[in-house]
C-alpha cells in the first residue's frame, strides 16, 4: 500500500500527464473518433509486451473467471462509450459547456460509492467536490448555456460524465484481484476494437495524416493515457474511485497552464479565478484536517462499509 505522500505525488503526477490531452488533441489534425482510437490502440500495444512478459500477468489471464472477463470488457465498453458520447456532444454544444458538464463525474462517483458501495461520504469530501465544481463552472461560464439548440449535446456530456465515473467504479472493483497491467491492457484493447468499429460505421479514414498528427497520437497514448489514465488504474487498488475522479478536476488547471506555456494562449482573469477555486476545493477534499496525521487516501476520504 502506498503512503499518503507518495499516493498524492503519483495521483497528481497522473493528473498533470492527463492535462496534456487537450494540447495533443489540438495539435492532431484528425477526426475525434480516430484520435481516440489511436490513443487507446497505441497505449494497449505499448502495454502488451509487459502483459505477455510478466509471469504474474500471464498467469492472471489464464485464471480470469467469467465474472472478471465481464467486468474488464464492461470497462472497455464504458471507456469507448465515454469517448463517443463526449465527442458527439461537441457536435451539438460548445466545448466549454461539454467540458464543464463532463466535470460533474465526481458527483456520480460519490453517489456510486454511497448507494452501491454502501460507504458513508464525509461532509468535507462533498464540500470539496462542490467547491471544485464551482471552479469548473467559473472557467466555462462565459460559454455555458442550455437551450433548445444545445440541449442534446449537454445531455450527451452529462451521460458521458456518468459513464466515465462508472468506468472508474468498475476498475476499483476489478483492481482488487487483477493487476493494473492486465486490466488496462485488456480494457484498452477492447475499447480500441469498439472505436475501430465506430470509425468504420462513420466511414472515416485510419490513414493519411501528417507526421505532426501521428506525433500527437503517440503523445496521447504514451503521456496522457499511460502516464495519466494508466496511473489512475494503478492507484485504484488502494484509492477510491471518487478520489480519482476528483483529482481529474485538476486537469483544466494543468491544461490552462500548458496552453499558456506551449500554445501561448492568453489566460484571462476568469480562468485564473476558476483555477484558484478548483485548487481550494481539492485542498478541502484531500486535506480536510491538515493538523491531524494523514491516513491513507482510502481510509481518509470515505469511511468503511456501514
Amino acid at each position: 500500500m502506498y503512503s499518503s505522500l507518495k499516493t498524492y505525488l503519483i495521483l497528481f503526477g497522473g493528473v498533470f500527464a492527463l492535462s496534456t490531452s487537450a494540447i495533443f488533441v489540438k495539435i492532431a489534425n484528425a477526426p475525434s473518433s480516430v484520435t481516440a482510437f489511436y490513443r487507446l490502440f497505441i497505449a494497449a500495444a505499448a502495454l502488451m509486451p509487459a502483459l505477455l512478459c510478466i509471469p504474474k500477468s500471464r498467469g492472471e489471464i489464464k485464471k480470469l473467471q467469467t465474472k472478471q472477463w465481464v467486468q474488464i470488457l464492461s470497462a472497455g465498453l464504458l471507456l469507448a462509450l465515454h469517448y463517443v458520447l463526449w465527442f458527439e456532444s461537441l457536435n451539438f454544444t460548445s466545448v466549454a459547456s461539454s467540458t464543464v458538464l463532463v466535470c460533474l463525474q465526481p458527483l456520480y462517483s460519490l453517489a456510486l460509492e454511497r448507494f452501491i458501495g454502501k460507504k458513508k461520504i464525509k461532509s468535507s469530501a462533498l464540500a470539496g467536490c462542490v467547491i471544485a465544481l464551482c471552479g469548473c463552472f467559473i472557467i466555462g461560464f462565459g460559454d455555458f448555456r442550455i437551450d433548445g439548440k444545445n440541449l442534446l449535446g449537454d445531455v450527451l456530456a452529462l451521460v458521458a460524465a456518468g459513464v466515465i465515473s462508472l468506468y472508474f467504479f468498475v476498475g476499483e472493483n476489478v483492481r482488487k484481484d487483477i493487476s493494473a497491467v492486465t486490466y488496462s491492457t485488456l480494457s484498452y484493447s477492447f475499447s480500441a476494437v469498439l472505436l475501430a468499429a465506430y470509425i468504420l460505421i462513420r466511414k472515416e479514414s485510419f490513414w493519411g495524416y501528417t507526421g505532426q498528427t501521428w506525433q500527437a497520437f503517440l503523445g496521447l497514448a504514451l503521456i496522457s493515457t499511460i502516464g495519466g489514465q494508466f496511473v489512475f488504474n494503478l492507484l485504484l487498488k488502494n484509492v477510491p474511485a471518487s478520489a480519482v475522479t476528483m483529482s481529474i478536476l485538476g486537469e483544466p488547471v494543468g491544461t490552462c497552464i500548458l496552453a499558456y506555456l506551449i500554445l501561448h494562449e492568453v489566460m484571462i482573469l476568469q480562468q485564473f479565478v476558476g483555477i484558484l477555486v478548483i485548487m481550494l476545493g481539492m485542498l478541502v477534499f484531500f486535506f480536510p484536517k491538515p493538523a491531524k496525521k494523514r491516513e491513507t487516501l482510502k481510509n481518509g476520504l470515505s469511511k468503511g462499509k456501514e
